[in-house]
């Protein structure tokens, strides 16, 4: 049977754009340059979306804010010179593993149970003598694109205080799981094997598969494909660390950081479709700086889309009012890149343009920022 065609290239909300800068991360040599094993033998993080913010008065969601945050998108080598397991896989990951040697004792590495509690009957109908869907896996026509929508998904998330770390961490393995049952299920509904990423929550920072969670002086979460696994710092998130100033001065709303967590989810989604292999290998093939920026900035803005989609599938239940909708439009107007440092994530108005994208149109092929016009990706 002829593959389906392809999905009209997605239309984002318009805004303004810059021109971000990315140095590319670097193949290693020997066994790990196998494009098979690439995501095995080269850790690379995928860091989230970084605040751009100064501190907002009193909490209140609506003040104008200055770039402050360093972003960054480096390979494992760069981040730390200690090297990585070689094995460690998200399944098989122990808290001590994942946090190496934390700061603190409170690390939780969710990675144990890899089905989805509402979807426990994806083994019984299939065969071995069923033939395999086949995959695409390219970065303009993904087999992903013809998911659709996210469904909705029961998700009430409580008055959690994201300046406590147990109510935070709390709260992002539960939303965990909210992401698991909308994400397996459209997956899985492809023919694309879906499984649980692994959770390494620390109240401080610590050491995971792909380096320092956050980075020196950051504060952001990563994703890491090495063992499939996300770290993150609540305190770094929620109060900033060194130069960079916390997710909370944006905003005291618990979605903010939730919704971030949701983009590097999006990561998630991105390595199980082969998406993140395709594009890594582009940009390994790529020969220009400019051309290793605009492509991980797509890489970056898409994941950020697909996290929209997840806020906008509980919105019901979390919930997101139309008041809290705009809270993290703003929220997405004032991170991203800024001027003078490596840009790979997209201007200010672009994340915000590629969230609003993802809530309000809420289908895949919607995310599709490999066809979008490079005005919006910039």
């Amino acid at each position: 049977m002829p593959p389906a065609p392809p999905a009209p290239p997605p239309v984002p909300l318009q805004g303004p754009s810059s021109y971000p800068q990315w140095q590319p991360p670097r193949r290693r040599s020997g066994a790990g340059a196998v494009i098979g094993g690439i995501f095995g033998a080269i850790a690379v993080a995928f860091v989230g979306i970084i605040v751009v913010a100064a501190v907002l008065r009193g909490g209140d969601d609506s003040h104008m804010v200055s770039p402050v945050a360093l972003p960054t998108s480096t390979p494992y080598e760069a981040r730390t010179s200690e090297p990585a397991d070689p094995t460690p896989t998200a399944s098989t990951t122990s808290a001590a593993d994942a946090s190496g040697d934390s700061q603190d004792s409170d690390t939780t590495t969710d990675t144990t149970d890899t089905t989805n509690t509402t979807d426990t009957t994806d083994t019984t109908d299939t065969a071995d003598t069923r033939p395999r869907k086949v995959l695409n896996t390219s970065l303009t026509n993904n087999t992903l694109y013809r998911a659709g929508s996210l469904p909705r998904v029961s998700c009430p998330a409580g008055s959690a205080d994201i300046y406590s770390n147990a109510q935070l961490k709390a709260l992002i393995l539960k939303t965990s799981r909210c992401l698991d049952k909308g994400w397996a299920q459209i997956m899985r509904q492809q023919g694309i094997d879906w499984r649980r990423p692994g959770y390494a929550i620390t109240s401080t920072k610590g050491r995971g598969a792909c380096g320092d969670f956050p980075s020196a002086g950051g504060i952001v979460p990563y994703y890491c494909p090495r063992n499939e696994t996300i770290y993150a710092s609540t305190s770094a998130m929620v109060r900033g660390s060194g130069r960079s100033l916390g997710y909370g001065q944006l905003t005291n709303w618990h979605g903010g950081i939730v919704s971030m967590m949701a983009h590097e989810y999006g990561h998630h989604v991105q390595q199980l479709s082969g998406l993140s292999n395709t594009w890594w290998e582009k940009s390994l093939r790529s020969t220009s700086r400019s051309g290793k920026l605009a492509l991980s900035r797509r890489f970056e803005l898409q994941a950020t889309c697909f996290g929209a989609m997840f806020m906008r599938s509980v919105s019901a239940t979390y919930p997101v009012t139309p008041a809290r909708r705009d809270t993290l439009y703003y929220f997405y107007s004032r991170v991203g890149d800024w001027a003078g440092a490596p840009r790979d994530h997209g201007s200010p108005a672009n994340n915000n343009r590629w969230f609003r994208q993802g809530y309000e149109k809420n289908k895949t092929f919607q995310c599709n920022t490999w066809l979008a016009p490079a005005s919006t990706t910039s």
